[in-house]
């Protein structure tokens, strides 16, 4: 997990989780922080052993740690925050010994993260696995702020499921 230290102490890195927070101080539901990113690798780790993807654990939490990172950067400059993140994701990596090859992959997982048409075909096992480890992390069920909340309810996860 050397590489994952390199992402999470660089200064990048660390600059843009504090302006998440500073974003979304006042946020009641939802918030983009370290626990969200560690609840997505997890989750995604969790269904790569149950599916026998045998995606490398690095691609997976390095995937999972940037996805959301350049939320801050969609509140202040509008900028949809997965091509943010991407960007984000395009300084740090290449000095944190991620192959050429493994930044793309996390790239294209990162920018796709939000959009489900095309994730299950995609090709791209990290893609399907990061967009469902997202969607799957929200506990909807125990929200104190879901009648707050803007995903549609359809879309929550109102129980516990795999």
């Amino acid at each position: 997990m050397n590489r994952i230290n390199q992402i999470l102490f660089h200064p990048k890195y660390q600059y843009a989780l504090e302006q998440n927070g500073v974003w979304e101080r006042e946020r009641k539901f939802c918030r983009h922080g370290i626990e969200h990113f560690l609840d997505v690798a997890r989750l995604a780790y969790i269904y790569n052993l149950e599916q026998g993807l045998d995606i490398d654990k690095d691609l997976i939490y390095a995937a999972a740690l940037l996805h959301d990172i350049g939320r801050y950067q969609q509140y202040e400059l509008e900028i949809p925050h997965e091509k943010a993140s991407a960007n984000l994701a395009d300084e740090i990596l290449p000095e944190c010994s991620f192959s050429e090859e493994e930044q793309a992959q996390i790239r294209e997982a990162i920018l796709g993260h939000r959009n489900k048409e095309g994730r299950e075909n995609s090709g791209s096992k990290l893609d399907s696995l990061l967009y469902r480890a997202d969607k799957m992390s929200r506990n909807c069920f125990a929200c104190a702020a879901r009648e707050a909340c803007k995903w549609p309810e359809h879309k929550m996860n109102m129980e516990i499921c795999d």
